[in-house]
C-alpha cells in the first residue's frame, strides 16, 4: 500500500499553560461533535499553542463561535499515513528536501499494527510548491 498524503485546514489558539487546558479544549469539541484528524499543543512563551486539524473546518468553526474561542487564520498542514517500514518518513519529506521545500515542524508515530502516521508543516508561501512536489491537491 502506498503512502497517502493529504493537506488539511488547521487552526491555532493561544491557551494558559497549565494542567487540563488541552484537555478541556478536547472536552468541549468532542461535546460537539467535532471530529479532529490531528492535534498537537506545545508552550509558547508564557501561554501554550493548540492546533486543532478538523476533519469538517466548518463544525469546527460553529463549535468555536459558540464556544467564543478566538481561532488564528486557516492555514495548511500536510498529513500522511501508510505502512510502517524503515525509512518511511523520509520517503515522503526527502522528496521535499530535494526540491528545496523547508519543513517548519513535523510529528510522526508508529500508529501499530503496521502503520504509521505523520503530520508536517511548510512556511505559507511553500505550500503551493509542497503540493506538486508530493502530488497532492
Amino acid at each position: 500500500m502506498a503512502d497517502v498524503v493529504r493537506k488539511a485546514d488547521y487552526f491555532s489558539m493561544q491557551v494558559a499553560d497549565k494542567p487540563g487546558e488541552a484537555a478541556n479544549h478536547l472536552k468541549a469539541l468532542k461535546e460537539a461533535g467535532v471530529n479532529l484528524l490531528g492535534f498537537t499543543g506545545f508552550p509558547s512563551g508564557r501561554r501554550a499553542q493548540i492546533d486543532f486539524i478538523p476533519e469538517d473546518t466548518a463544525k469546527l468553526k460553529a463549535a468555536a463561535r459558540k464556544l467564543k474561542w478566538k481561532l488564528g487564520e486557516k492555514k495548511t498542514v500536510f498529513l500522511v499515513h501508510g505502512e510502517d517500514r524503515v525509512g518511511a518518513i523520509y520517503d515522503v519529506i526527502g522528496k521535499l528536501a530535494e526540491a528545496g521545500v523547508n519543513i517548519t515542524a513535523l510529528d510522526a508515530v508508529s500508529a501499530g499494527e503496521g502503520r504509521y502516521g505523520a503530520m508536517f508543516w511548510v512556511k505559507p508561501r511553500d505550500v503551493a510548491k509542497a503540493s506538486k512536489v508530493l502530488g497532492v491537491k
